[in-house]
């Protein structure tokens, strides 16, 4: 999986986020998107899924020389983010279920319990979510977007509302996307920083590494 980005640029309503935004990424490469608030961390994940359209620039996914289709990058992509909607009224194993369905993935009650097995909330896979604390609804994300076994993971704010042990939790799935695909994370949590091993910092103009660093 490698991904392109070349000279991106996004305006809303005649206010400028940012422009001429490029770089690339290989397969386990993982990339950190910092900046201040309204600096278009959010935005540039949002176009990075295909939710929204640049105003200029290119968004170029491919797979062993060919380049893949939109419906071809969501079938690969997992996502958390604060907009996130999760059915309160329904349980975690059905939403779960819910949205395998939707996506048409092959998927069981038993891969259900798996994943909320991995964000340790087995035990609350039958209760509505409406009764989840704030935490727990973050892990239940983490779980959704997982669903897919994503090349692709992108992640805004991921440790928003989450204690100590779904710190840890986070991190192994870091850890474990780092080894299957890509990984891009929006924050300005400085605990995050160390999650890519290159560094997109926006409003400032620069990309850079933690070996590498780029600045827009």
């Amino acid at each position: 999986m490698q991904l392109q980005v070349i000279e991106l640029s996004k305006t809303f309503q005649r206010r400028k986020v940012f422009e001429n935004i490029s770089f690339s990424l290989r397969d386990c490469d993982s990339l950190v998107i910092t900046g201040p608030n309204g600096s278009g961390k959010t935005t540039l994940l949002r176009l990075l899924c295909g939710f929204i359209r640049p105003t200029s620039g290119q968004i170029i996914y491919s797979e062993q020389g060919h380049n893949l289709s939109w419906r071809q990058v969501r079938q690969r992509l997992g996502w958390v983010a604060a907009e996130l909607v999760l059915y309160e009224e329904l349980t975690a194993i059905e939403n779960l279920n819910f949205f395998a369905k939707v996506r048409g993935l092959s998927h069981t009650t038993a891969d259900s319990k798996r994943l909320l097995s991995m964000m340790a909330l087995e035990r609350w896979g039958n209760a509505p979510v409406a009764s989840y604390s704030a935490g727990m609804k973050q892990r239940l994300k983490f779980a959704f977007a997982l669903l897919p076994e994503p090349e692709i993971l992108l992640l805004d704010e991921p440790s928003s509302n989450l204690d100590e042990e779904g710190r840890r939790l986070l991190d192994s799935i870091i850890e474990q996307q780092k080894q299957r695909g890509l990984l891009l994370v929006a924050t300005n949590d400085p605990r995050e920083v160390h999650y890519g091993e290159t560094l997109l910092q926006l409003g400032a103009g620069d990309v850079s590494n933690n070996e590498q660093r780029f600045t827009f």
